[in-house]
């Protein structure tokens, strides 16, 4: 019989950068007997998940919450804005971006890809100046969607949103504003209205600290009124029946009911903290995790210091050394469980998520995993990135204490 739970002594060490780990308050939460999804409580219970997810969205609009993976929210999106043969533009910033692009394809949809060249253009974000010069080119205004990663979870590579929404504006172009912030939201600061998203993608278990299970799509008026006349075939997707349902804090199908009651509890937990406060603790984190990768003489994946991710650090090996086998040994070694290179960077790096049921000292220990499962490998290192991230810690307190 296959064993889940089989870490001899203490905890296992889970830092890839989603699922995250989560806080006990949350696994209690979710162990609450399961309620009749159609009665007064659970309506109760709906209508103040909706409330209470729109200020983490920061929107007013509605926010869909279906059962499913960040992949069924994707979906979501393009099934209720675009029709077949559709053109939309996305770019493509890691491995994510390029498996929403490949589901695009696959839905029919016609979408152009553009992006910085090779492995290198996976270190850097979105470029908002090349989106808004292809949408000057389309004089017909033939793109109806412009689809982008905000946090690029491949990568660690956070893309300036605000800089897309310019682009757009600025090239006078009424594409659709798609963005995937499904290992972003409620880790890095996110704001579906004020930057003008019309649909955002997220899922349940990065920032919001639950188990994999729950998506949603943040939606606009706008994106509600292409979805009213586009041609996509949907059932389980589709927003029309959803909205109706929520209204009275209900949904057209079975919910998820305890993943539910794991996110009231994580929405309580992130609302009492604030959200402000939330985010500066992420970055505060990746600063400490970046400081250490610095002092082991190794290069950061993401090239670009504006877009440093607050949920995650990669970590690039050395010309030669095999980055999967060095996290094999930190796994085997050490119980620590690290994000692998994905995609065009599968073998060159490893990932280091700095989110979830967190704190100083985890990451702490997982630095020093990280440290010795390197000098394991033979990797040289220039220094100890453990004793650089405990004197960052030490000379910056998160609340100047």
């Amino acid at each position: 019989m296959l064993k889940l739970d089989f870490h001899p002594s203490g905890r296992h060490f889970l830092q890839i950068p989603g699922p995250s780990p989560v806080p006990d308050r949350i696994l209690r939460a979710m162990s609450l007997p399961t309620i009749d999804h159609r009665g007064p409580e659970f309506g109760a219970l709906g209508l103040d998940l909706l409330a209470k997810i729109q200020r983490v969205f920061k929107t007013e609009n509605p926010v869909m919450i279906y059962p499913a993976s960040g992949t069924g929210a994707w979906e979501a999106a393009l099934a209720n804005t675009l029709s077949p043969g559709d053109r939309v533009l996305m770019f493509e910033t890691g491995h994510f971006a390029t498996l929403w692009h490949k589901m695009a394809r696959r839905l029919g949809v016609e979408p152009e890809f553009l992006g910085l060249p090779g492995y290198e253009g996976w270190r850097h974000g979105v470029q908002a100046d090349m989106i808004e010069a292809r949408l000057r080119e389309d004089s017909a205004q033939e793109i109806k969607a412009v689809c982008v990663v905000h946090n690029e979870t491949s990568t660690g590579v956070t893309s300036n949103i605000a800089a897309v929404r310019r682009a757009i504006d600025s090239a006078g172009h009424p594409a659709l504003l798609l963005v995937d912030t499904i290992s972003g939201l409620a880790s890095a600061d996110y704001r579906h209205d004020e930057w003008g998203v019309d649909v955002t993608i997220s899922g349940s278990q990065k920032g919001l600290m639950l188990p994999p299970g729950i998506s949603f799509n943040a939606i606009s008026d706008k994106a509600i009124e292409a979805s009213r006349h586009n041609r996509m075939p949907k059932s389980f997707w589709a927003w029309d029946e959803i909205l109706e349902a929520n209204r009275n804090g209900y949904w057209p199908y079975t919910p998820s009911t305890n993943l539910l009651y794991g996110l009231n509890e994580a929405l309580d937990m992130l609302l009492d903290e604030g959200l402000d406060h939330v985010f500066a603790r992420h970055q505060r984190w990746a600063a400490g995790v970046r400081t250490a990768v610095q002092a082991w003489g190794l290069e950061i994946q993401c090239q670009d210091p504006d877009v440093y991710s607050p949920v995650l650090t990669g970590v690039v090996m050395p010309e030669g050394v095999d980055a999967d086998a060095v996290r094999k040994i930190i796994y085997e070694r050490f119980d620590l469980s690290l994000g692998m290179g994905l995609g065009k960077a599968k073998g060159k790096m490893f990932r280091i998520g700095h989110l979830g049921d967190c704190n100083d000292l985890t990451l702490i220990a997982t630095l020093g995993g990280c440290e010795a499962g390197m000098k394991l490998a033979g990797v040289p290192l220039a220094g100890s990135g453990v004793t650089a991230a405990l004197d960052y810690f030490a000379q910056h307190p998160l609340d100047g204490k």
